[in-house]
């Protein structure tokens, strides 16, 4: 089991201020090779291109602030997802909070891979999970119930 619960100790500051220059190369490169698909997985909760890219940079910089205990986790990626996940469901519920609220890891699976188009490889690499484990959860998700 991993660790999928580093908080970011509590919510991005509005500005979300962290100054992402003089972070290490890893953190640079880890946002580079993730921000497209954060980005593609806020852009379902945020019908607004610029809300979702705002809501991946607080994200970001909430991810910056975490970034030590983060690389010291048993599962890196996993860890990170979990801050992307917080930040998208507490801005989300600031927005619409009669609406849909994000949250559900079978849920995210599913936008991941029916929504933004990555295939079970590319999900475990963002989420941080095993493929095949994923290719299992998506297949049980699709199952219809009794």
């Amino acid at each position: 089991m991993t660790d999928r619960h580093i908080s970011a100790t509590g919510p991005a500051p509005a500005d979300c201020q962290v100054e992402l220059a003089d972070m290490p190369v890893e953190f640079t490169a880890f946002c580079e090779m993730n921000r497209p698909r954060y980005l593609s997985y806020a852009r379902v909760w945020f019908r607004e291109p610029g809300e979702a890219a705002e809501v991946v940079r607080c994200a970001l910089h909430a991810l910056a602030r975490v970034w030590p205990q983060v690389l010291g986790s048993p599962n890196a990626p996993a860890a990170a997802w979990e801050v992307l996940r917080e930040t998208v469901a507490e801005r989300h519920s600031l927005t619409d909070p009669a609406g849909r609220r994000p949250g559900q890891a079978d849920e995210d699976l599913a936008i991941l891979h029916y929504v933004v188009g990555l295939a079970t490889p590319e999900i475990a690499d963002v989420v941080g999970g095993d493929t095949a484990g994923i290719a299992t959860r998506l297949r049980h998700g699709l199952r219809p119930t009794d």
